[in-house]
């Protein structure tokens, strides 16, 4: 299978530094440096659809705009992109989101897909009035996903469950396409939600050997159920035309760390309950030595920020290699960023895309041969 790239929309703000926080602690200071206005964003969203990536993400949480106001908005100045909208399925009704979906759809020409983020921070959750704990939020998402897949097959749902009920709940339009949903998580009770529901199973970038372990339990879990799904990873990038260069750049960003953010960061995220985070936090240990985990995989980004917090750094060709080695494992999408996001995704998309091409495993969704270069050699 081909591979699919998205790109990310830093509705926390974007900056020529890392912008830390997420998973319950806030945007650092540097999210200021370029306000997350939709002209900017667009921007963004533009460059990424001239590119060749197929959609961008929008993070959700406290630390970030609305991800699905600002990409109503930003939808309006693309035409292609999708948009990978993040949410969280207990701050709003299943047949609400259903029929929100469903407009969204008909508003951009079927160009939505869902993140569905179960919520891995208790206090965060609380502040929106959410006092479940984890393993009933992921109970509450599996009801969530069961109603509105089936409002989304046309079907009128009765549903009395342990957290949700709703009575003859049906959607007067349907959604054209039904959106994808993708899905993300490392503790049990996320794997039976994922097996049972998701489309694709994200996780963050983790060594080959952990993402291969993960994906062979959520692909053994998802056919107990009668289900395939395809897998994706997220990822930041820092690639150049030389690996000294990337390096160099990586050396830049790590030496803006603030010693007494990272030590605020590392402790708020220290009490996170999200199995994925505590992975993340052990591939560094808070440390700023040892942080190439995997050849050309950097965790120095998960010093300052929550959620994903390793990097793909290297020459395009080292980059295009280690993408070519996760795709030997089954991965067929990446969700990538880097900082600042208008910037790299044009190292990115000028660099890495055409050597993924040239070895056949991309091609630009507009059919456009003009972006990309048969002559590109590919180093492995």
């Amino acid at each position: 299978m081909p591979l699919t790239f998205h790109w990310f929309l830093p509705t926390n703000g974007d900056s020529r530094h890392v912008v830390g926080g997420g998973h319950g602690t806030p945007a650092t200071a540097s999210g200021r440096d370029r306000p997350p206005t939709v002209a900017y964003l667009s921007q963004i969203a533009r460059a990424a659809e001239d590119l060749g990536f197929a959609g961008v993400l929008t993070p959700t949480g406290a630390w970030c705009e609305d991800a699905w106001l600002t990409t109503a908005m930003v939808s309006q100045h693309t035409e292609r992109l999708k948009f990978l909208v993040a949410f969280r399925p207990g701050f709003v009704s299943p047949t609400l989101a259903a029929q929100m979906a469903s407009t969204f759809q008909r508003q951009t020409g079927g160009r939505l897909l869902l993140n569905v983020v179960t919520g891995g921070e208790s206090h965060e959750q609380r502040a929106y009035g959410d006092f479940l704990d984890k393993d009933a939020r992921y109970r509450r998402t599996g009801e969530f996903l069961h109603i509105v897949r089936d409002l989304w097959q046309g079907r009128t749902v009765d549903l009395r469950g342990e957290h949700l009920r709703v009575e003859q709940a049906r959607l007067g339009r349907l959604p054209d396409p039904v959106p994808e949903v993708y899905f993300g998580g490392s503790s049990p009770a996320a794997a039976q939600v994922a097996a049972r529901y998701a489309d694709v199973y994200l996780t963050w970038g983790e060594p080959p050997a952990q993402v291969a372990e993960k994906t062979g339990w959520i692909r053994k879990t998802a056919a107990e159920h009668g289900r395939a799904l395809r897998f994706g990873v997220r990822l930041h990038v820092i690639t150049r035309d030389t690996s000294a260069q990337a390096w160099a750049e990586a050396e830049r960003l790590l030496d803006g760390f603030d010693p007494a953010t990272v030590r605020a960061v590392q402790e708020g995220l220290a009490r996170s309950e999200s199995e994925g985070q505590r992975r993340m936090l052990a591939l560094h240990g808070g440390s700023r030595e040892g942080l190439e985990i995997h050849p050309n995989l950097w965790a120095g980004i998960g010093l300052v920020r929550g959620g994903a917090g390793t990097a793909l750094v290297g020459s395009h060709d080292e980059v295009a290699e280690r993408i070519g080695e996760y795709h030997a494992l089954g991965v067929d999408e990446f969700v990538l960023s880097g900082y600042p996001h208008l910037e790299e995704a044009y190292w990115f998309g000028e660099g890495v895309l055409p050597r993924l091409a040239a070895r056949g495993l991309w091609a630009h969704p507009d059919g456009r041969r003009d972006a990309v270069s048969a002559e590109v050699p590919f180093a492995g």
